[in-house]
């Protein structure tokens, strides 16, 4: 039994070792590559791996849904073009699987996030379920260390499910699209640079962060756009009551409503949310007319708002 087992642990080993050479995974729907579908590739990712694995993907739409297993960390993908390299499919709460089983928030994405130390740049993920669809998630990210560079994330209700509580993730140059409380969750999330487009009178965000995390989401240098029949948009209501939302030095269209903020139907939130601005321009910024529960950070108080605090240990530039 002892040498048997012995042996399982060389084989393991070894296949982590002979992995680790592997300098880069191809994602190719012609054939042309290692693997013709993305999960075909994550799959191909030994389980437990503590090795940086690169999985470099040709232009293409890829229907399907995409899994990145908890156990499976140090991830990166990348696409050949952000406008051309798609990930999409079309799930929607609702739904009725096979198996009988019916499809929520929390399992209709496309593509899930549940290892850690994961990257993504280069890239669009979809869910192209539809305006009158519903809920139907782009991406659920629960994993703790995630990032995304120049990447597009487009849907309509729920498009970015930011899952896990207190857990972190950055976005940078990335276009983030949908209708309804489409960016929502929550984790501890940086966006900078980002496009952030509305295409329903609705609201930006929902984060759900707990009271014990300092930090939710925070936009910086971010410019808000929409549609041009979009008109009436929040920048965020509470999905629970002690929501963190801040947006420094970011561009706000015209169709952010003079109060900025929503209390989601419920006057008791105003006394623990958490919404913050600094330095908005745009035609969406009216600081003396925002709701009174919100808050206009004062110089001193945005030093507070560095990527070391938000982030603690995790050096983003040094993933």
């Amino acid at each position: 039994m002892k040498k048997t087992l012995a042996v399982l642990i060389i084989i393991i080993f070894s296949l982590q070792y002979s992995f680790a050479q592997i300098k880069k995974i191809i994602v190719a729907k012609d054939g042309s590559g290692d693997y013709t579908t993305v999960q075909a590739a994550l799959d191909a990712v030994p389980s437990g791996n503590l090795n940086p694995v690169s999985i470099f993907i040709k232009k293409g739409k890829y229907k399907e849904v995409i899994v990145v297993d908890a156990r499976k960390n140090f991830i990166t993908l990348t696409g050949e073009d952000k406008d051309s390299t798609i990930l999409s499919y079309d799930n929607h709460a609702g739904t009725k699987l096979p198996n009988g089983d019916t499809l929520n928030t929390w399992t209709c994405a496309s593509f899930f996030v549940f290892g850690n130390n994961f990257h993504a740049q280069n890239l669009t993920f979809e869910n192209n379920a539809g305006f009158t669809a519903g809920q139907a998630v782009a991406m659920r990210i629960e994993g703790n260390r995630v990032s995304f560079n120049n990447c597009r994330i487009v849907g309509f209700q729920d498009v970015l499910f930011l899952s896990g509580s207190g857990v972190k993730q950055y976005f940078e140059d990335c276009y983030i699209e949908g209708t309804t409380d489409f960016i929502f969750g929550a984790a501890t999330a940086v966006f900078k640079n980002c496009t952030i487009h509305s295409k329903k009178n609705s609201h930006v965000t929902a984060a759900s962060t707990n009271s014990i995390i300092p930090f939710g989401f925070v936009f910086f240098n971010c410019k808000l756009t929409a549609d041009s029949n979009v008109n009436k948009v929040s920048l965020g209501r509470p999905w629970s009551p002690t929501a963190s939302v801040t947006y420094i030095n970011c561009w706000l269209g015209k169709h952010i409503i003079a109060g900025g903020w929503n209390n989601w139907k419920n006057p008791a939130n105003e006394a623990t949310a958490r919404f913050a601005e600094y330095n908005s321009t745009g035609p969406g910024a009216n600081a003396a007319a925002r709701v009174a529960w919100s808050k206009q950070l004062t110089g001193d108080e945005v030093k507070k708002f560095s990527l070391k605090n938000i982030m603690g240990e995790w050096d983003i530039y040094n993933k």
